[in-house]
């Protein structure tokens, strides 16, 4: 066959073939899927399930839907309906898309049950609005929440998802039901302290001003401070980091301080608005001198004309115990002035260990004769300290759990703490882990007695970094890398903030917590004998999702009794 013969035969075909294509319908699915399982791009396959969510009052509850289509996708829109006049708090629901994310550092010790990505894409953050034009064949997950009023009457209440949009030019509706199993069983609160520490820099609150810095204190810092309280708020964390230190104005004259406490109360004063400071973690005051085996030195605020800067200074050196002397008496007059002082804790240093417990031990034994009444507590790589609200690592806490046990017992509290560490099978927020996991560490909380959970990254997007494109970084200390989901659970938007997957599992676990404690309260050793069936060890879990919603359900019919 002569070669332009052949070229145009081949130029033939493909016109039939596309021909042949485009008349074929538009195939369409719309599926449920278990809102704890991370749907990923390339995903096609679905089995049937009954779209079925089985709640409390006073809690939320989600699903999961899974778009595909076989062709470009333009205008995809999706809303809520109540089936019936009983049904229609449903269609106050939210509906999101679940966008995708870079995991480009892989965990260095990754579990065994690690997911992997084809595509290298994750599911995390949870968007408000759609891109212009879903490509073939690629998999979009909805997100619906719907909140239960604490006064609705127990009972099954019917909703739909309709999606709508446009494909090969023409329109097309998709609808698919769903049901809200209310039981007569009541959410008010958790018991469970829960803090996740902010960033509020000029850097930080610019990717929620279009990229444009925000100056602090301004009346945009102002508002936007309030969107994160709220954010925080309404999943679960009743526990905010504020650093009297760095939120005071000084002022100093013959060397006595004065000190104006505004900015510490305005800011206290929007987190409890918001109902995210039910107690407050008063800032660190000292830090390492230099690395990570290092001293422990406190920090002192230099005053110039229009500055102030703390620096870093030994604990020995007489002008930084002179500041301190006046500094905390002050805060501690202040805070009961406010009424406050009952729900305020003090942080020392972050992480001390053993090589530098001797100096944090110093350090927090003066401030405790300054202030008798304060508890002082700190996330610890070490437990040859005195503290009042232990919080070690979650691996630590497993190594050294007798030791903690016994701090209980002799009245201190006992809260636990996650991070770029412990890796390897223990439960965490990495967005490469199941999603179950990262429920499950408040089950963790209940199965062991541990009355709080902390974690440094509720938005701390730094380094200039894309948050929706790449979630890893490089960790200035010795090299290491911040694993995906380590940093932030949380995406900017333009004065807003978005959610993630992995945010509305953490506030599942912390609402699975409260309905542990009430079972516990109605029938004692029935919650942990199901908590036992479901965590086995701080690093060993039954990661059935299947199971987990069996036991759930197990929990909600006991406590309707």
């Amino acid at each position: 066959m002569k070669p332009r013969i052949k070229e145009i035969i081949l130029v033939l075909t493909a016109l039939v073939i596309s021909a042949l294509v485009k008349a074929q319908p538009a195939y369409i699915s719309l599926k449920y899927v278990d809102p704890l399982k991370k749907v990923f791009k390339e995903a096609a396959f679905f089995p049937d399930q009954p779209a079925l969510a089985d709640v409390a009052r006073g809690e939320y509850a989600s699903f999961q839907f899974a778009f595909r289509s076989n062709a470009p996708v333009q205008g995809l829109q999706a809303s809520l309906w109540g089936n019936t006049a009983a049904s229609a708090f449903i269609s106050k629901g939210s509906v999101g898309y679940v966008g995708y994310v870079g995991v480009g550092r892989p965990l260095a010790d990754p579990p065994t049950d690690r997911l992997i990505s084809a595509s290298g894409l994750f599911p995390d953050p949870i968007i408000d609005t759609m891109q212009s034009e879903l490509p073939p064949g690629c998999t979009q997950p909805i997100w619906v929440s719907v909140k239960i009023p604490k006064n609705i009457e127990a009972g099954q209440y019917h909703g739909s998802l309709v999606v709508t949009g446009k494909t090969m030019n023409k329109s097309f509706s998709r609808q698919v039901g769903f049901t809200i199993h209310v039981y007569p069983v009541t959410i008010d609160s958790s018991s469970l302290w829960v803090t996740q520490w902010y960033q509020a820099s000029p850097l930080t609150f610019g990717m929620m001003n279009n990229g444009k810095d925000v100056p602090l204190y301004s009346p945009r810092y102002w508002e936007l401070l309030a969107v994160l309280a709220r954010k925080m708020a309404d999943y679960g964390q009743n526990v905010s980091l504020i650093s009297p230190l760095q939120l005071t104005q000084y002022r100093l004259e013959n060397g006595k301080y004065y000190f104006d406490f505004s900015r510490f109360d305005r800011t206290a004063a929007i987190l409890k608005t918001a109902g995210a400071l039910k107690r407050i973690e008063g800032g660190h005051i000292a830090a390492r001198m230099g690395g990570w085996n290092s001293d422990i030195g406190v920090l002192v605020p230099r005053i110039t004309t229009d500055t102030v800067v703390l620096e870093k200074r030994p604990f020995a050196d007489r002008q930084a115990q002179d500041f301190y002397e006046q500094f905390i008496p002050a805060l501690v007059a202040h805070l009961k002035e406010k009424g406050w002082i009952g729900s305020y804790m003090q942080h020392i240093a972050d992480e001390p260990t053993d090589s530098n417990a001797e100096t944090y031990a110093q350090i927090a034994a003066f401030i405790k004769k300054l202030a008798p009444g304060v508890p002082i507590m700190d996330a610890c790589h070490t437990h040859k300290l005195k503290m009042d609200i232990w919080v070690p690592q979650l691996n630590f806490l497993r190594d050294e759990y007798r030791f903690y046990c016994q701090q209980q017992q002799a009245g201190s509290e006992l809260w636990f703490y996650t991070c770029m560490w412990p890796q390897g099978e223990y439960a965490n927020r990495f967005i490469e882990q199941p999603l179950i996991k990262t429920r499950l560490l408040h089950w963790i909380n209940f199965r062991y007695g541990i009355t709080g959970y902390l974690h440094w990254g509720f938005n701390q997007w730094h380094h200039g970094l894309r948050p929706f494109e790449e979630t890893t970084d490089r960790n200035s200390e010795g090299g290491s890398v911040l694993p995906g989901g380590d940093s932030y659970i949380v995406y900017p938007g333009y004065g807003k903030l978005y959610g993630s997957i992995r945010l509305e599992a953490m506030r599942e676990g912390i609402n699975d917590y409260a309905l542990l404690q009430m079972l516990d309260r109605k029938y004692p050793g029935r919650a942990m004998e199901i908590c036992r069936e479901t965590v086995f060890d701080f690093n060993k879990y039954d990661l059935s999702i299947l199971a987990l919603r069996d036991r759930r359900k197990q929990i909600l019919e006991a406590l309707s009794k």
